[in-house]
C-alpha cells in the first residue's frame, strides 16, 4: 500500500486490515503514537488522516491507502504546541501527550476555552487534570 506519511512518500507491505497504529509503530518505527487503550476511547493514539484526527488503533492501514498521515514525529520539534505542552508543564507520564497535541491541530486557530474542552473530549489524560492542557492549547493559539 502507498500513503504519504509525515510528507514522504511510503509504500509498505503490510495486511489490509493491521490496525494503523500498528503499521506506524513497528513497520515505519515511529513509537510516537502511543497505545493507551486499543479501543479508540483515550485518544493517546490520534493522528491525523487528510487532516481529520482520528484514533489510530481503530483505523485499519487499508484505509490510509492514497491518503496524507501525519503523526507527532511529522510537527517536528519546534511546533508551537510541543513547546506550551513544555511550558505549561501540559505533560507528566506522556502517553496522552502526542494524542492531544495531534488533537489540538485540528482546532480552529481562535478556539474557545469551550471549543478546545470540546475538540479534546476524546483525549484523556491520568495524571496532569486538564488545566494545564488547556493552557498549553490557549497558549499555541496565541502565537
Amino acid at each position: 500500500m502507498r500513503f504519504t506519511l509525515n510528507g514522504a512518500p511510503v509504500e509498505v507491505d503490510v495486511h489490509p486490515m493491521k490496525r494503523l497504529l500498528d503499521l506506524l509503530r513497528e513497520e515505519c518505527a515511529l513509537t510516537g503514537t502511543k497505545e493507551g487503550c486499543g479501543e479508540g476511547e483515550c485518544g493517546a493514539c490520534t493522528v491525523l488522516i487528510d487532516g481529520a484526527a482520528v484514533c489510530s488503533c481503530l483505523v485499519p492501514a487499508a484505509q490510509a491507502e492514497g491518503a496524507a498521515v501525519l503523526t507527532i514525529e511529522g510537527l517536528g520539534d519546534a511546533h508551537p504546541l510541543q513547546r506550551c505542552f513544555m511550558d505549561e508543564v501540559g505533560a507528566q507520564c506522556g502517553i496522552c501527550t502526542p494524542g492531544m497535541i495531534m488533537a489540538a491541530c485540528v482546532l480552529a486557530p481562535d478556539a474557545s476555552l469551550d471549543e478546545i474542552r470540546l475538540g479534546l473530549a476524546g483525549n484523556l489524560c491520568r495524571c496532569t487534570g486538564y488545566s494545564a492542557i488547556y493552557r498549553a492549547v490557549q497558549s499555541a493559539r496565541r502565537q
